[in-house]
Parts: structure tokens; sequence; C-alpha cells
């Protein structure tokens, strides 16, 4: 009787996990006439255009050879982009434009002020041709409100700086005021009345999302009213009385725009009224629900082309032309879909290049604390290998306050390729699990945050899948602060970590902060760390400080630093690397001199992968010599 053999697992090379995707980010123009998308263009991200019903290839239509460039904007017109991009990500982003109709121009830096940064770029409703930013081309700390004419660059301002803390939001041509009191409570002022005051206990960094109406009468916003889950209100400018649009009953709206601006918001808008079509929810996966009945009947049309989760979805300005892309865990797609004919083509396979048999599945779990809290998790096996105490890498997530989802991810993936399990538990603290989940995270730095990971790792333990003697941990950013914790903190824990931009001194990370990112820290670092400027909370945050506990370090560690890093200086990044060493103790150590606080170029994240899949090669690989022994 013949038999079949169970297939085996192909090693995967970097260079093919973490190639870009041939196009990305594809998204249609107003007029439904042209599709742009970023691809390569000499090594970096790059915007493309092509013509939907022209038989001719996409063309290159930036010129950036220096950055990536990660975020564009469709004009009006469908005849000229925006797109945002920073300087060896110092994080002093520019405005630039595209003129579709001027070939071969160079790109027209439209924030042309040195060491300013452009933040809030949106396309106005109901005045075509224009945007607002905010800029701070004044002052370090003091964001005026400018109108952008995108045709020409001129920059009218509408309103100086309200101050520290606060912000202008246009509904129509009225200015609203935004602003934070010193407790932290966020308030909307319309002139010299005070509309509503929000909780800031339940937005740590702002309340998201807060969008006006079309009719110019009420804000759309994220609340918390009446249930644990944020969903969408209507608050009414002219009486502040809160209304619930919807709710899900186990996701909270899709907040990760807040932090990742190039990823869409939760409320799915008409491109040219504004109206409501939809809403974007997100719990251990994406929930796409429709508020519109024609929309209603694109979701059921395009929800036959894939099994992944609906991501991005945009449309003309007639909502007939659809470019839908779907988050997967191993084949993510991108499709145009026409409604009036019913057809649809499919644009990208972000993974065309991969066997898809090769890949990984992620799996949504759940874990429990010890205090009885509900985790979410995301555990990610081999691909046709048994899983049984096999070596494992522990990935928090960055943030704190935001999340890791449902997806392809190329770190998971390489992971997951060398045989390793990998877990990302959604520790307390983390954003999208509901208030109470969030808020569990209050003055747990180094507490009960880090008890989660460790719970997590028990847990991949009790079921057989991770070896305890083969634990590593991978993070960036809080999640460098997190592997940094785990190595300083509970030493006989992890066999390895790699860290990059990791927060390993908090007194100082709060410290030396930007200006202008400072105003927002009532409701997020201050509440749940520590506000340095109180001498007893700063002892605190020493206490809870990876940097304070050097001569704890024992385990190899890998430190990744990007030399520009406004954020995490590296000189602190310079004494968790020599402090170890000093001790004869392992440390590998990579500064990126074109780098910031995010390590873009495709060159460089190539070089902090290899080295990284070497660092755990070594040290998780195998059982270590005093395992073996006992």
């Amino acid at each position: 009787m013949p038999t079949t053999s169970m297939p085996t697992a192909a090693t995967l090379t970097i260079e093919d996990l973490l190639r870009p995707p041939e196009r990305s980010g594809i998204t249609i123009s107003p007029d439904g006439t042209r599709l742009a998308h970023l691809a390569m263009w000499h090594e970096r991200l790059n915007i493309w255009v092509e013509e939907i019903d022209a038989d001719a290839p996409a063309h290159c239509v930036t010129a950036d050879d220096s950055r990536s460039i990660t975020r564009y904007l469709w004009a009006d017109d469908s005849r000229r982009l925006l797109y945002q991009q920073d300087s060896d990500g110092d994080e002093n982003w520019h405005v630039f434009r595209i003129d579709l109709d001027q070939p071969g121009a160079p790109a027209v830096d439209l924030t042309p002020y040195p060491g300013a940064t452009a933040q809030g770029l949106e396309l106005r409703q109901g005045r075509p041709g224009h945007a607002t930013v905010r800029l701070n081309a004044d002052s370090p700390t003091e964001f005026d409100l400018y109108d952008l004419e995108i045709a020409t660059g001129a920059l009218t301002r509408l309103a100086p700086s309200p101050g520290e803390g606060s912000t202008w939001m246009l509904v129509g041509d009225e200015l609203l005021r935004r602003s934070m009191r010193a407790d932290g409570t966020w308030e909307l002022w319309r002139g010299e009345s005070l509309v509503a005051a929000f909780d800031g206990d339940a937005y740590p960094m702002d309340v998201h999302p807060f969008e006006a109406a079309p009719d110019e009468s009420a804000i759309w916003f994220g609340s918390y009213q009446g249930t644990d889950h944020l969903h969408p209100a209507r608050l009414d400018l002219a009486t502040g009385e809160e209304t619930m649009i919807h709710h899900h009953p186990h996701a909270d709206l899709d907040t990760r725009s807040l932090v990742f601006p190039n990823l869409p918001s939760p409320l799915i808008r008409h491109r040219r009224t504004g109206e409501s079509l939809g809403l974007r929810y997100r719990g251990i996966r994406m929930h796409t629900v429709s508020l519109d009945p024609h929309f209603a009947e694109v979701l059921e049309a395009v929800a036959a082309l894939c099994d992944g989760d609906i991501g991005g979805i945009t449309s003309d300005v007639d909502e007939q032309r659809w470019v839908v892309s779907f988050v997967h865990d191993r084949d993510p797609q991108t499709w145009l879909y026409d409604h009036r004919t019913g057809r649809a083509r499919l644009l990208a396979r972000s993974l065309e290049h991969l066997d898809v048999d090769q890949l990984a599945p992620v799996e949504s779990i759940e874990i429990t604390a010890r205090d009885g809290l509900r985790l979410p998790a995301y555990l990610t096996l081999p691909a046709h290998v048994r899983p049984q105490d096999l070596p494992l890498v522990l990935m928090p997530h960055g943030g704190p306050w935001a999340r890791d989802w449902w997806r392809f991810d190329s770190i998971v993936q390489l992971w997951a390729n060398r045989g390793y399990a990998v877990l990302q538990p959604q520790f307390r603290g983390s954003a999208g699990f509901g208030r109470r989940h969030m808020e569990a995270g209050v003055g747990e730095f180094a507490g009960r945050m880090h008890e989660d990971l460790l719970n997590a790792v028990d847990w991949a333990v009790d079921q057989g899948f991770a070896d305890p003697a083969r634990v590593g941990v991978f993070g960036g950013s809080y999640g460098g602060y997190a592997a940094l914790v785990g190595l300083a903190f509970t030493p006989e824990r992890f066999a390895a970590a790699v860290e990059y931009v990791g927060v390993s001194d908090l007194v100082d990370y709060l410290r030396s902060l930007p200006e202008y990112a400072r105003a927002g820290l009532v409701n997020n670092w201050y509440r749940y760390a520590g506000d340095p400027s109180d001498p007893e909370q700063a002892a605190d945050l020493r206490a809870r400080s990876p940097i304070t506990r050097i001569a704890d370090i024992r385990s190899p560690l890998m430190v990744v630093q990007g030399a520009n890093d406004v954020r995490v200086r590296r000189a602190n990044s310079d004494r968790i690397v020599a402090g170890p060493r000093e001790q004869g103790n392992e440390v590998e150590y990579l500064v990126f001199d074109d780098e910031g606080h995010f390590i873009l170029n495709p060159e460089n994240v190539l070089a902090l992968y290899r080295a990284a899949d070497e660092f755990f090669a070594r040290h998780l690989a195998k059982v270590p010599a005093a395992a073996q022994d006992a």
C-alpha cells in the first residue's frame, strides 16, 4: 500500500520574506480612471501610477532614492498626489506634491521650513483643491493651522496655535478648539462655549476617531459610553448631546490610524459627500459593518473574492469602482471591483513569490493571566514541524497603547520558518480589546504587564509547544523595553533577546521627547508609568527602568539603534550595551546612522534581520549546555 510522506519545511531566505510587495498601498483616483501604488525604485518605495483602462504599464511618478515613501493622498482633481516624507528618520515631516500632468517634474516641497514638522494633513471636505495641515514653522511647540491650496502650494494661516496641548479642527469654515486640561480631560470648545468634555482616562492617546459630520451639525467620535468597547457616537454641536450610532458586542473600533496615519480611519465615508458608509471594528479579527444599502451590496460582492479580512477599501466618487485590500496571514490580496458590471480583477498578491504552503498559519488564542484577566494572543507554529518542545520567540508589541492583529507579518514568518514557535500576547495596556483591558495596565510597567508575558510563556510551555530553556524575546520601542525588562528583571526566564530602539531609561525617555509631544503625555505615559517631574514618581520610574538593572542582564542580548532617534537616545543604548560587556556577557550592537525610531531603509532592514536571525540561531536553536547538564 503506497504511503504519503509528510511535506517538509523549506528554508525561506530573509530577502524573500522581507521583499516588499510588487505593489502595495493601492488606491483609486476620485474619477475612477487611475490607480496609484507604492513600489520599489532605486531600492526605495516610491509612488507609481497607471491608467485603469489603458493597456500600459504603471510608471514611477516620484524619484526619492534616499528614503521610502509610506503615505500618500490623491487630490480631488485626480491629477495631483500629496505625500509626506522626513529626512533620515528625524520625524520632521514635510508635505510634497506631484503633478501627473507634468511627467518628470520633481516633487514640490509645500512645507519648506527647516526643522519644522507638518501634522494632520487632510483634504478639506466641501472645498475641492484644498487641504489643511498643522505646522510648527515659528515655534517647536506651537502648531498653527493652515489651508493648503494644492495646485499653487499657497499656504494661508487659518488660525495661530491655540496653545500647547490644544489643536484646531475645521467644521465647514468654522474653527473648533480641542484642548486638554491639566488633569487630562479632553475638551471641545465652540468659541467661548464648552461643547463637551471627554474623560482622559478613556483616551490615552486622543479621542479617536473625531471627525465632522457632513451636515456640520455634529462630530462623529469614538465613545465608551454605556459599553466597554469603543463605538461610534454622534455629538450634537448645539446641545452637546451624545447618541450611539452603532456598537459591536465583542470588538472596538479600529483606531490603529491614530498611531499609523497610513492606515484608514475606522469610519468609512463617501469620498465626495462625506456620508457614512460603514465601520471598521477590530477584535481578535477584523469586522467591516455597513451603514448604507449600496455599500452593503458592495461588501457582499467583494466578500467572495478572498477569505481574508477586508482592510483598506476605497472607491471613485460615483461608488462604482472599488479597490479592496484583504488582510491575510498567508495570502494578502488586493482587488479592483466594478459594481456596475459585477466584474473583479486581481491587482496584487503581496506574496506571489512565496509558496503559501511553506508559510505558517496564524492562530487566534486566549490566555488567562494570573489575576484572571483574559489575554488575547496570536500563536504561529512552524509549518510541517511537530509542534512540541520548540524554541519560542515572544514578541511584545510597541506602544504600548497599540496592538497586534491577524495578518501576514514577515518577521513572525521568519521565526516560524526557522523552527520557532511565535507568541504575540496582547498584554494589559494594549488598545483595542476594551477599556477595562487597556486600563488594567495603569501602574503596571515592569509589573503585571510583564507578568502577562511570563504567563503567556508558561501557557506555551504547559501546552507542550515551547521548551522553557529556549525562550527568546524580540521587540521594538515599548516591545524593546519589554525585552530588556525580561532580561533585567527575570533573567532566568529568557535565553536571549533582540531589542530595537527600546526604551531603557523611562525618566530620560520622557524628559527627552520632542517638545511638541510632551503636552500629550498626561493620559498615557504619566498616568500609566509616572511623571518624572514628581520626585517620588521619578524614583519609581527609575526602579522600573532596565538601565538600573544592567548588572542583572546575563543572557545574550542584541541591541539595534537608529542614530537619529528623537525618542530613544543613543546614549542610553550605549549604556545598555556597555554594562553587560564589562561583565563579560555577549552583546551585539547595530547602529544605523541614517535611521531614527523606525528602521525603514531596505538595506538596513535586511541587515537587522540577518543579524537577528544568526543571533537567535546561536542561542535558541540548540538547548543551552547548562540545561543539558541539568
